[in-house]
């Protein structure tokens, strides 16, 4: 996290879920007036309540958080979602005032966020697609890392409040280009999963002691994010830590969409969401994304 306040802005945050909570509460307290909506009211009501401190205002619909704000920042689920809170007729884009920065979080496609950049022009505003990857923890710590889509000026305009949460900001390309990163993100991290999930199972069933196989291993080119903090837990089928495969399937289907109309070849990535697919079959959809391992059968002494 960086000390990046300038001064303080009007800034509306639109989806507390686990992200977007932490990344408000952020914003609260490097100094910002701090404006909340979130379409279930109760769980607004619920971090104003949490949050005393910051004296957030719970607005009662998009257009309203909107209302005088000098950025307004949306983390919610999907294309539907975000369609719904930034252009329908009582979404932020109809109170918006000219010159304001919009932000999105959330992980979408990349022709939403397109169409976003297109209506926003038009209107004058200066609009950042910003997915983020750090998960539940990197959001809480205030590092998260975001890949930014958008003109310079725009991103160059974010910066400062992106510097509440982010450890990194880095300016991907043109609108649309930051979802686009989150998809090559993504499909990174499925393929690290999927290794290190038969990786595991081959060791059990080789009757090996996984903690000697990961110090002989995570210190050399295997090591990755995922082996440092899902080997063991996975081997115990530990299964609880945030970022649930529903939710990794669905950004999986958004790079096979968006590998089809770019004509690219992500076979790989493609059958990885199909092993998730199996995954959730066994009723493991809200389990985080390490248990891709579950249809592995377990042989040895695992």
């Amino acid at each position: 996290m960086t000390d990046a306040l300038t001064q303080p802005l009007a800034v509306s945050f639109l989806g507390l879920g686990v992200m977007g909570g932490a990344m408000a509460r952020h914003l609260g307290t490097a100094g910002h007036t701090l404006t909340i909506y979130n379409r279930t009211a109760a769980r607004a009501e619920a971090w104003q309540a949490a949050h005393p401190g910051l004296a957030a205002r719970v607005a009662a619909s998009p257009a309203e958080a909107a209302e005088g704000a000098d950025v307004v920042i949306t983390c919610v689920g999907n294309d539907d979602d975000l369609s719904d809170v930034v252009l329908s007729p009582t979404g932020v884009f109809s109170t918006l005032r000219r010159g304001a920065l919009f932000i999105d979080h959330t992980t979408v496609s990349a022709r939403i966020a397109r169409q976003i950049a297109v209506e926003g022009r038009d209107k004058e505003l200066l609009c950042v697609d910003a997915p983020v990857t750090g998960g539940q923890s990197g959001a809480e710590a205030g590092t998260l890392s975001i890949m930014c889509g958008g003109s310079e000026k725009a991103v160059d305009a974010a910066r400062g409040v992106l510097g509440a949460y982010a450890k990194r900001v880095v300016h991907v390309g043109k609108p649309g280009a930051g979802q686009t990163a989150k998809m090559a993100n993504q499909m990174c991290i499925a393929g690290a999963i999927a290794g290190l999930a038969e990786a595991i199972r081959f060791a059990q069933a080789a009757r090996l002691d996984l903690d000697k196989v990961f110090e002989a291993i995570s210190g050399g080119a295997a090591q990755s994010w995922q082996m440092d903090n899902r080997w063991h837990t996975m081997a115990q089928d530990e299964f609880d830590f945030g970022f649930a495969i529903d939710w990794m399937r669905k950004d999986l289907g958004l790079a096979i969409e968006e590998a089809r109309g770019l004509g690219a070849s992500v076979p790989t990535t493609a059958l990885i969401d199909q092993f998730y697919a199996d995954v959730q079959a066994l009723g493991g959809g809200r389990q985080d994304t390490s248990a891709l391992i579950r249809r592995l059968p377990r042989r040895g002494n695992g």
